[in-house]
């Protein structure tokens, strides 16, 4: 704590002295940093020195009885104050994940169950569009391809803004609906499921992406018919040679639908090489939460009983209908509550 508050001390004065641009920008950003975690810890200080003395006031035996009832009263409050700062500083300084600050790639595909699971697509992509929209992010389209009765057999969208990727990385893996279709004139309840994966987006210096590595093909762009038609070749798919990796972009502008294949391509290999860096550190991770593995089942949706329910924190929560409308925070505090949790467990165990 005291190295932290002496590169804090540091930062202020080298900001204030007026350095290069350049070097104020990652000064501004180291120092943005860690403010949070330096106020904990001075209020750590302040409330340790008070109790310090209330203590000493207390051994005073020349203390009158008047204010050795007060210092009585006050020091169970002062030690409470004591212990949640000291769990609040301990959450600020476990490990970070680089990429929490990143916006993110949102990846949702239909899965098993045929028409209702593309419906289903669908609303899931509605919920983190409501959920985005909540938080003042920005949600645009990169591609889609359209279920024959509606929703989504594949939709790939950015979500963009500050702190994206902390929020939504624990929605990948396999979600599952279990609710009668529109079209089930028997009443009966069908399960579905659908895909999702939320990879941080990589920006050019995270990836860097030889040209002789990819392969880039243009074609006509498919649509319903008609007006939707486009009679030029202006569909791109690029195929990154060594992973095998393909990515496709169906908009109109091919220009713009080079810029966005290749965007999803560097956070798929981003992604990929940060899966890689996990696995090799499997050994340490005690949770499931937030591996990223894409065919674990996460989460139910049981429509006739208003249910959600997360398997991995055995979480249930019977407010389905709000959920759909975007209002997740209460799942998303959950999962890194927990993650976090296993962080200080982990960190127990090593300190032990």
């Amino acid at each position: 704590m005291r190295e932290l508050e002496r590169r804090f001390a540091e930062i202020e004065a080298r900001m204030s002295a007026g350095p290069a641009a350049d070097v104020y920008v990652k000064l501004a950003s180291e120092y943005s940093e860690l403010q949070p975690v330096v106020t904990k810890i001075r209020a750590y200080e302040k409330a340790c020195a008070e109790l310090a003395d209330i203590e000493a006031m207390l051994a005073d035996r020349a203390t009158d009885k008047e204010m050795r009832d007060l210092a009585e009263m006050e020091k169970p409050e002062v030690e409470e104050r004591i212990e949640a700062l000291e769990e609040e500083i301990q959450i600020l300084l476990l490990p970070k994940d680089a990429a929490d600050e990143k916006s993110a790639i949102l990846e949702i595909r239909a899965g098993t169950g045929g028409s209702e699971a593309a419906l289903f697509a669908g609303d899931l992509f509605r919920m983190y569009e409501r959920y985005a929209a909540g938080k003042g992010w920005r949600v645009e389209v990169l591609s889609a391809s359209e279920g024959e009765a509606g929703g989504y057999k594949e939709i790939i969208a950015t979500v963009s803004g500050r702190g994206v990727f902390s929020r939504l990385k624990f929605e990948s893996g396999v979600h599952r609906v279990q609710r009668v279709p529109e079209t089930e004139a028997s009443g009966r309840i069908h399960t579905s499921a659908a895909t999702v994966a939320v990879l941080p987006e990589a920006e050019e210096i995270d990836i860097d992406i030889r040209p002789e590595d990819i392969r880039i093909d243009t074609m006509r762009s498919s649509g319903a018919g008609g007006q939707h038609v486009n009679t030029t070749d202006s569909a791109v798919r690029i195929t990154h040679l060594p992973t095998g990796i393909v990515v496709t972009s169906s908009e109109k502008s091919q220009h713009q639908n080079r810029a966005k294949a290749m965007q999803v391509l560097r956070s798929r290999l981003f992604d990929m090489e940060r899966q890689r860096a996990d696995s090799e550190r499997s050994a340490d991770r005690k949770s499931q939460v937030g591996s990223g593995d894409r065919s674990e089942r996460i989460r139910t949706y049981n429509f006739p009983q208003g249910r959600l329910t997360d398997h991995r924190i055995n979480l249930t929560l019977y407010k389905l209908d709000r959920m759909m409308e975007g209002e997740i925070d209460e799942v998303v505090d959950a999962l890194l509550a927990d993650h976090q949790a296993s962080q200080l467990a982990l960190l127990g165990e090593r300190q032990n």
